[in-house]
């Protein structure tokens, strides 16, 4: 690490242009604060790109020659969230801004994480580590950009190019080859030739990345504006070093029509394999059960004859609920699912707002009969207690009406009788049991 010294100000490599880029006055506050103090600030990476690119940024990330320390003692509040590599979250009001020191990276021998951190006074260095031409441009307090390696122009040309030679990126950070397809759906933009060439070569070292952060990628692939460069995961030949049931993925242009919700968008994805599917891969990407259990069942849904009555609506509310029987009729309307016609998926969508409005009785609990109450009548707990308590639903979901204590009475006795679980008596296989 280098000890700052200072006022020895190297940036005789640095380009700046002159731009009209909107800083906000926090992140001005800050750059403003470091530069008062005799250190360089900028802003950097991502939100200096989205800037350019008219999106508003999600973070203003900050690259300093000053060090750690020195950062810490120009502000009252920070976090020390990333100090082994010189990065110190500073505290404004409700939002917070990472800091970090410029710095070189050292040799990636496991090509995921860098075995060493140096820090340095150039920025230029700071700027020639970083991953592609568009991340690596730097804004000053007074909006003018530092751009030593063409990211302005790729912005226009709408390319992903990487900061020097690709195979070197590649090699030193393998989740890169992922944030490159991700930044062309994220942005619509092409991936310039070497840099394709390259990810393709290194699609191998994707074995050193963990599956979160693979499938955190993915996610943002698919949630994007341009789902279907999806498809450049096999044309990569990435596939095989994530999971082979990618195989089965749906790359469709169409799901960009559904809501930005996982779920929904991996339903989609996976609607030509099925569930389970859709289940084992992403569990296997170590996936949220929300997620995962939630697409293998859209998937499952919207595999099924889409009901003709209040009775098949009813029992399609009951077993998927509300919110998932709307899903699968979005899903259906983008096409996914199979053939269905907009008449029949209207009607569907009528019949499931009646029922809803009238407050139609769906499941178990809401049965003006509970188990406990069936206990009292003096039938035996157990499965043929759920069995009665499945055959009340299902009378009531052809007949809402017959939701009352009396109807329901009269059809447990029925049924308890039918099943030899009569009220008060014991069955002959029970007796037997004794």
């Amino acid at each position: 690490m280098y000890v700052h010294e200072q006022g020895a100000k190297r940036i005789a490599d640095v380009r700046f242009y002159e731009v009209d880029m909107q800083v906000p006055q926090q992140v001005k506050q800050i750059l403003e604060t470091l530069t008062q103090a005799g250190f360089q600030a900028y802003a950097v990476g991502g939100c200096v790109r989205d800037a350019f690119l008219g999106r508003e940024p999600e973070d203003w990330d900050i690259t300093t020659d000053a060090l750690p320390e020195q950062v810490k003692g120009l502000f009252r509040r920070t976090v020390d969230t990333g100090i082994r590599h010189g990065t110190v979250t500073v505290l404004l009001k409700d939002k917070s801004y990472e800091i970090t020191t410029y710095r070189v990276d050292g040799a990636y021998s496991d090509g995921r994480h860098p075995d060493s951190v140096v820090f340095t006074p150039e920025l230029s260095e700071d700027l020639r580590r970083r991953d592609f031409t568009i991340n690596a441009m730097a804004c000053a307090a007074d909006g003018r950009v530092v751009d030593l390696f063409g990211g302005r122009e790729d912005l226009g040309k709408r390319r992903i190019r990487c900061v020097g030679d690709p195979d070197e990126r590649f090699t030193e950070d393998a989740l890169r080859i992922l944030r490159a397809l991700r930044f062309s759906a994220q942005l619509d933009f092409d991936i310039e030739g070497a840099t394709w060439e390259a990810l393709k070569r290194h699609a191998p070292n994707l074995v050193n990345v963990s599956r979160e952060r693979i499938l955190a990628e993915l996610n943002k692939m698919l949630l994007s504006g341009h789902p279907e460069k999806m498809s450049m995961l096999e044309e990569a030949g990435i596939i095989p070093w994530i999971g082979k049931e990618l195989e089965d993925l749906l790359p469709s242009a169409r799901i960009a029509a559904l809501p930005a919700k996982k779920d929904l968008r991996w339903a989609a994805a996976f609607s030509e394999a099925d569930g389970e599917t859709a289940r084992t891969f992403l569990k296997n990407m170590k996936s949220d059960n929300e997620t995962a259990d939630g697409a293998a069942l859209l998937i499952s849904g919207i595999r099924g004859a889409v009901p003709e009555d209040l009775y098949g609506t009813r029992r399609l509310l009951s077993v998927y609920g509300q919110d998932r029987v709307r899903e699968m009729i979005l899903l259906r309307r983008a096409g996914f699912g199979g053939p269905v016609s907009a008449e029949q998926l209207d009607l569907l969508e009528e019949r499931t707002d009646r029922i809803l409005s009238a407050g139609d009785c769906l499941a178990v609990r809401n049965l003006a009969l509970s188990g406990s109450d069936l206990i009292r009548m003096g039938i035996r707990p157990g499965p043929g207690l759920g069995s009665i308590l499945g055959t009340m639903l299902d009378r009531v979901l052809r007949d809402p009406g017959l939701n009352t204590r009396e109807c329901l009475e009269r059809i447990a006795e029925e049924a308890a009788e039918g099943r030899g679980n009569v009220p008060g008596r014991k069955s002959g296989n029970d007796d037997a049991s004794e």
